[in-house]
């Protein structure tokens, strides 16, 4: 039997003061995350926060940013602090689901292609079937070099890579039909 729950990856209020900040998908990602989070918590499955750490700017506790962005509301069964990209590296969570059975987990959040993807690579190398809901992730634009990727040019590149071999990626109404 399959025991899920939510890791709502970096949804804080930091990102609202980092310099490439943007609107663009900002509505649909709010709309998509609260569907996702009331839809597991009604699934009594519960909802793991976690925040990006740094020692400073505005992902330090000292700035007050580390906190979940305004629009939402769901109280977290458990929240972690993170210093890097993953999830798992020094916060405790891989121990917290591990007593509590859970062997599936459905990821949301910031930054698709950074946080919410080496969350899913290693969640996926630890043992968890991983269903990653980029509908509900949030993600701007990247240059190097001269090129530029989009926000939804880095989120197909993310599931293309993630797709049948570290997760399974899904929308929101897909996610929680199979977990009916």
């Amino acid at each position: 039997m399959s025991h899920s729950a939510l890791i709502n990856i970096d949804t804080q209020v930091s990102f609202f003061h980092r310099d490439y900040w943007e609107d663009i998908d900002f509505s649909d990602f709010q709309l998509a995350i609260c569907q996702l989070i009331t839809g597991c918590q009604k699934l009594e499955m519960p909802v793991v926060d976690i925040f990006h750490v740094a020692d400073q700017g505005p992902f330090s506790l000292e700035s007050g940013y580390v906190k979940p962005m305004p629009f939402l509301t769901h109280q977290a069964d458990v929240t972690f602090h993170k210093h890097v990209h993953n999830a798992f590296t020094d916060t405790g969570l891989d121990h917290w689901l591990r007593v509590r059975g859970i062997n599936h987990l459905i990821i949301c959040g910031i930054r698709t292609e950074q946080c919410c993807e080496t969350t899913a690579r290693v969640a996926s190398d630890l043992g968890y079937r991983v269903s990653f809901v980029s509908e509900a992730m949030l993600t701007f634009a990247m240059r190097y070099k001269d090129i530029t990727l989009d926000s939804q040019t880095l989120r197909h590149r993310t599931e293309t890579v993630l797709e049948g071999r570290f997760a399974t990626v899904q929308t929101v109404s897909e996610c929680l039909e199979s977990l009916r």
